[in-house]
C-alpha cells in the first residue's frame, strides 16, 4: 500500500452529481421506499433522534430512555439535551445485541420507560420482536436507529419499519449522503403530527451553516477516493494523536449544541438523485462483507459480528471481535499506517 493512500473505513459512496436537478422529494422516496406515511429530513441522524424525542415529551410525562451499553456516542447526547435520562442496558458478548434477560430486568423494575432504542449497529438488525415484547410490557415506544443500517431488513422486512419510531443518518461517509443529514420516519400519524410541530418550532434555517454544509459536500464529492481521504482522515488523526487527543483522533468528540437546522433543497436534491442506489450499492457492499466473512471466519482468536439467519445487513464495515485485547491492540498497530480502510468502532463503549 503505498504511502498517502487510505482506504475509507466505511462503506461510503462516491458521490454522483448527475440529475440533481431531477423533479422530486427525498421526503417521499423514502416513505416509498419503507412503506411509511411519513418521512423528515433533518440537519443530522442525532438531530431526527432528538426531535423524536422532544416530541414525545408531549406525549407522555415518562423521562427514561434504554440504549445499549456499546453505542454511538452522540446518542446518549441527545437524549441528554432532550431533558431526559439514560438508562444503560447490557449487550451481549457476541453481538450488538441486548442482553434479553437484562433488558427484561430493566423493563420490569421501571415503570419510567419512555423508549428502547433497538440499534442496527455495523448495519446487524438486532432481535427486535424482544425488544418490541419487552417495550409492550413496560409501555415504552420502539425507536430503531437505523444511522447504519439503510437497506438492511429484519426478517424479511426492511428496518425503520419495525418499531414506532425510526431514525437514519445521511452523513459522509454512510452511503446515502448529503454530507450531514438524516431522517425521521414514523407510520403514526399522530406521533408524525407531533414531531412536525416540534420540527415547525424547533428546526430554523441556519443560513451560514447550511452554505458550509454544500461547500463541504462538495468537497466530498472530490476527495472520496483513496488518494485524497488520506489528508482529511489520516493527517488529522496523527495530529490529534500527537496532541494526546484520542476522542478528536477518531472524531468522536461532541457537544450537547450540536445542530438542528433545516435542510436545503439543494442538499436534498442530491440524496434524491442518488437514492436509487441504495439496493445496488447493497449489493455490492455484502459482496465484499462475505470475501472477508469467508477469508476470516476460522480465524483463531476473534470473533465475527455477522448478520443472523433470515436477515440481511447492509455491511457499512465488518465487525470483528478480539478474545485478547493485546491482540487487539497489536492489529491496531499494524494496520495503522497501511491504509487498508481499518480502524476501531468506537473508542469506547458508553456505560
Amino acid at each position: 500500500m503505498p504511502i498517502f493512500r487510505e482506504i475509507p473505513p466505511t462503506a461510503g459512496w462516491t458521490l454522483s452529481l448527475k440529475n440533481i436537478l431531477e423533479p422530486g422529494s427525498l421526503e417521499q422516496d423514502f416513505k416509498n421506499y419503507l412503506g411509511s406515511g411519513f418521512a423528515q429530513v433533518t440537519y443530522s441522524g442525532t438531530a431526527a433522534f432528538y426531535l423524536i424525542l422532544e416530541s414525545l415529551k408531549t406525549k407522555s410525562s415518562k423521562k427514561s430512555v434504554v440504549i445499549p451499553s456499546f453505542i454511538c456516542p452522540l446518542v446518549p447526547l441527545a437524549i441528554k439535551r432532550a431533558g431526559l435520562k439514560v438508562l444503560v442496558c447490557d449487550i451481549r458478548r457476541d453481538s450488538f445485541d441486548f442482553d434479553q434477560a437484562h433488558l427484561e430486568n430493566i423493563c420490569a423494575d421501571n415503570h419510567d420507560i419512555l423508549a428502547i432504542v433497538a440499534v442496527h449497529l455495523g448495519g446487524i438488525p438486532v432481535g427486535l420482536e424482544a425488544i418490541k415484547q419487552a417495550a409492550q410490557r413496560c409501555g415504552a415506544i420502539v425507536i430503531e436507529d437505523c444511522a447504519q443500517a439503510s437497506g438492511a431488513s429484519y426478517k424479511g422486512k426492511r428496518v425503520g419499519t419495525l418499531g414506532d419510531w425510526s431514525f437514519f443518518s445521511l452523513c459522509r461517509g454512510k452511503g446515502l449522503t448529503i454530507y450531514e443529514g438524516g431522517v425521521a420516519v414514523t407510520d403514526n400519524k399522530e406521533l408524525a403530527a407531533s414531531f412536525a410541530e416540534k420540527f415547525d418550532s424547533l428546526a430554523k434555517g441556519g443560513f451560514f451553516s447550511e452554505a458550509l454544509k454544500i461547500i463541504e459536500l462538495f468537497g466530498y464529492w472530490i476527495i472520496y477516493r483513496p488518494f485524497f481521504f488520506w489528508w482529511v482522515y489520516r493527517l488529522p488523526q496523527l495530529f490529534w494523536e500527537w496532541r494526546k487527543q484520542p476522542l478528536r483522533a477518531v472524531t468522536e468528540y461532541y457537544t450537547l449544541d450540536f445542530p438542528v437546522h433545516k435542510v436545503s433543497g439543494l442538499r436534498k436534491n442530491i440524496g434524491h438523485a442518488n437514492f436509487w442506489r441504495i439496493d445496488k450499492e447493497m449489493a455490492n457492499q455484502r459482496r465484499i462483507a462475505d470475501y472477508y466473512i469467508a477469508g476470516l471466519k476460522n480465524t483463531p482468536g476473534i470473533k465475527l459480528i455477522t448478520e443472523s439467519v433470515g436477515d440481511a445487513s447492509n455491511y457499512p464495515y465488518l465487525t470483528v471481535i478480539f478474545e485478547d485485547s493485546t491482540k487487539r491492540e497489536k492489529a491496531k498497530h499494524l494496520f495503522a499506517t497501511l491504509g487498508l480502510g481499518v480502524s476501531q468502532v468506537y473508542e469506547a463503549a458508553i456505560t
